[in-house]
């Protein structure tokens, strides 16, 4: 039987993240290949976040205004009737 499982060394300890099946006192052969342990969700997007904070201008900040206005005008047309 070959399976693929996840599991965390403590210590001498591999503490596997699901039941093998395996009756204890079962002797086995263990191969080990680490894996990156998962950054917390959102660590990408806050690694970004001030990816140009060094490089804002107030220009920048003015653009932004300037988009953020134009979005709030009013396009409709009046129907008259």
């Amino acid at each position: 039987m070959t399976r693929t499982l996840r599991g965390v060394i403590h210590g001498r300890t591999v503490e596997l993240t699901e039941d093998l099946g395996v009756p204890d006192g079962q002797q086995v052969e263990i191969t080990i290949k680490t894996v990156a342990s998962p950054k917390p969700w959102g660590e990408g997007l806050r690694r970004c976040a001030g990816a140009f904070a060094a490089d804002w201008t107030e220009e920048d900040d003015r653009i932004l205004e300037e988009i953020h206005q134009e979005r709030k005008r009013e396009t409709r047309k009046e129907i008259s009737g």
